[in-house]
């Protein structure tokens, strides 16, 4: 049985931490591209929503990880 969910659960948390991915807020510039930076912005505190989504970013990542390791070994 789990062997028949674990594809179906890594679409879904893939399609998840993409869409989490693409919702942070981008604060490098132009500048950043090209490997320099101002440094202004390295540093700062995440709040709200934005800490809500580094936090998914982190468990979703964790949870991709595990289904993929447990894919191998099922």
């Amino acid at each position: 049985m789990l062997r028949s969910l674990l594809p179906s659960a890594q679409i879904l948390v893939s399609i998840l931490l993409i869409a989490v991915i693409l919702m942070q807020p981008s604060t490098a510039g132009v500048g950043g591209s090209m490997g320099g930076s101002d440094g202004a912005q390295a540093f700062r505190t995440k709040r709200g929503f934005e800490k809500f989504l580094f936090v998914a970013t982190i468990v979703l990542g964790i949870v991709f990880t595990t289904l993929g390791v447990l894919a191998i070994i099922v």
